[in-house]
């Protein structure tokens, strides 16, 4: 018989937030697989439970994962949590639940807080369609790429940040993104100084400067979402639609194709693919005479 691997999520600040199911899990696990021994101690002590502790982070997971299989396939349970909210999401434990998944164990969702979920439900951003990505790189050029990427990405963007970086990055998203963009930034979420603040990326920027936005505690910063303008068409989408011309696809056709992988209009393309025929026409009539 096979045990069991349960993601436990786990209070982002308020133990009230604690369920039932949350405290049950780790009271029937074997182990507690845990990102750091002396936060999660504290943690597991307040309810009352004591459990072996394994540790898995960034730097190790790889190589215990194989150990933690051996001890599913033996008949234990065991609980993954994270040092907050729910585990594996822009924490450890990824490469686990892919493992144990793939050798046909059994993996099972304790679900709870979120500090991502939690900070779009209290933040007036739109929430029908989101991006979480996770933290922006440290390096200012790699963050600046990163940025310009998501430029255009009509979706709310969701982003977590550290105490020390997070000045930077709201320049970086202010200058990049535009200082108008509607943003919130949401700190120390459930604590006792939760704090959520809405404005423009502009605005907010200057709340953290004059300190109105203290430098404590957890971020996360919500971005609302880029405007991508249908009447325009962008080099790599007009290359690819020339590319499709160029070998005999109709122009319906390949303004279709590149509109379902560029977002781009249809009828933008189509106008595009027009151009791009009347100019190959003009190239022709020119080289004959």
């Amino acid at each position: 018989m096979t045990g069991r691997l349960d993601i436990v999520a786990t209070p982002i600040g308020n133990l009230q937030d604690a369920s039932p199911r949350m405290r049950e899990s780790l009271a029937a696990a074997d182990v507690v697989v845990v990102e750091d021994t002396r936060h999660s101690g504290r943690l597991l002590s307040q309810f009352g439970i004591k459990k072996p502790l394994f540790v898995l982070h960034e730097h190790n997971e790889q190589d215990v994962v194989e150990t933690l299989l051996d001890k599913l396939r033996a008949g234990e349970r065991i609980a993954l949590i994270c040092d907050a909210g729910t585990p594996a999401i822009s924490d450890p434990g990824f490469r686990l639940v892919r493992a144990a998944r793939a050798g046909g164990l059994q993996v099972s969702p304790v679900p709870g807080p979120s500090a991502v979920i939690a900070a779009l439900s209290a933040g007036g951003l739109p929430t029908d369609r989101f991006a979480f990505e996770g933290f922006l790189p440290a390096k200012a050029s790699a963050r600046a790429t990163r940025l310009q990427a998501l430029a255009t990405e009509p979706r709310t963007l969701v982003f977590y940040e550290s105490v020390h970086r997070v000045e930077d990055m709201l320049i970086a998203c202010s200058d990049i993104l535009g200082a108008e963009r509607p943003a919130v930034i949401a700190r120390e979420l459930t604590k006792m100084h939760e704090q959520i603040v809405s404005g423009d990326l502009a605005s907010l920027r200057h709340a953290l400067a004059t300190g109105e936005i203290p430098l404590k505690g957890e971020f996360v910063v919500l971005i609302g979402g880029g405007t991508r303008d249908a009447d325009l068409v962008s080099v790599s989408a007009e290359q690819l639609l020339a590319a499709l011309l160029a070998e005999s696809v109709p122009l319906r056709q390949a303004a279709r194709a590149v509109a379902a992988v560029s977002g781009y209009s249809r009828n933008a393309l189509y106008q595009a693919g027009l151009s791009l025929q009347s100019s190959v026409v003009h190239d022709e009539d020119a080289t004959s005479t």
